[in-house]
């Protein structure tokens, strides 16, 4: 769900029902992404969001890819462990 201003997107990763408006109520945020800041920040709640997809929720291309990239470092610094 993009958020923000004219020339400065910021966007809501939620759970929505297929069939509800692009723009409409969701079920659940579950993350947010920035992609103007340098490096984008993102944040993802994975434990809400596998537990989503454990019930048959399918995530856009575009989500697939943040959680493909950003979803082990999120699950890290949910966990308190560090890279380093």
């Amino acid at each position: 769900m993009r958020m923000g201003s004219k020339k400065n997107p910021s966007y809501r990763i939620v759970v929505k029902e297929k069939l509800s408006k692009r723009d409409g109520a969701y079920l659940e945020n579950v993350g947010f992404y920035n992609p103007t800041r340098n490096p984008a920040e993102v944040r993802l709640r994975m434990d809400r969001i596998q537990y989503w997809m454990e019930k048959g929720a399918q995530p856009t291309e575009i989500v697939r890819r943040l959680i493909n990239r950003y979803g082990k470092q999120a699950q890290e610094t949910a966990s308190g462990v560090s890279g380093s």
